[in-house]
């Protein structure tokens, strides 16, 4: 007698409860992940629209591009803004960071500092750190630079959408913190929100230790 080796179809019902159950977690995750993002969104987005300048041990300068040793405007409008607050007295000392980019022998960090120098501002009120080539890096030095000179507090200086970031990783370090974003341009909604995404996005890597 013949015997058959056919296999029994998968019962369609106990198919479905398997799909269900493997859904319902994804989902689950899924919800929460976007509600994350959206709440931490929402929390660089409300930094950008604070000045929080006040006296304080130090102002801090994130370096952007620079053009064969010239600010570009985005790094200008940062170091004019922090000119502004320390000749309004808010700090005695300016800490300008940012690296040397890709095939560029010129630092951002030292560009800044010559930017100052050349606006007036006492070398030995400048310190330049050119180590860092992210916000990560930049962040860490500055904390290095401050705790060896005992100093404790300091106004941050970039741009709106970057502080919230900074912010979080230099009071990880045990710092006090005020931001001060720089005026910006009439950037269009669909370009500030980007700025946002981005800068939300960086902020949970970082949180993840990525």
């Amino acid at each position: 007698m013949a015997t058959s080796n056919q296999v029994p179809a998968v019962d369609g019902p106990r198919r479905s409860r398997r799909w269900k159950l493997l859904l319902i977690p994804l989902l689950t995750l899924a919800g929460l992940s976007a509600a994350y993002f959206a709440t931490v969104y929402y929390q660089v987005w409300r930094q950008a629209q604070v000045d929080e300048a006040q006296p304080a041990d130090a102002i801090v300068v994130l370096g952007a591009a620079q053009y064969l040793g010239r600010p570009s405007p985005v790094l200008k409008a940062r170091l004019d803004h922090a000119l502004e607050l320390y000749r309004r007295r808010l700090a005695p000392r300016i800490i300008t960071t940012g690296g040397h980019g890709r095939g560029s022998k010129f630092a951002e960090g030292e560009v800044g500092r010559d930017y100052l120098l050349q606006q007036g501002v006492p070398a030995e009120a400048v310190i330049a750190d050119s180590r860092g080539r992210s916000t990560v890096e930049s962040t860490g030095a500055v904390a290095e630079i401050m705790q060896q000179k005992g100093l404790v507090s300091c106004i941050v200086v970039s741009d709106g959408y970057h502080i919230h970031r900074i912010k979080a990783m230099l009071e990880a370090r045990g710092l006090v913190v005020y931001g001060s974003p720089r005026s910006r341009g009439s950037d269009s909604t669909w370009a500030r929100g980007k700025y946002y995404a981005r800068e939300a996005l960086g902020y949970i890597l970082w949180q993840l230790g990525v």
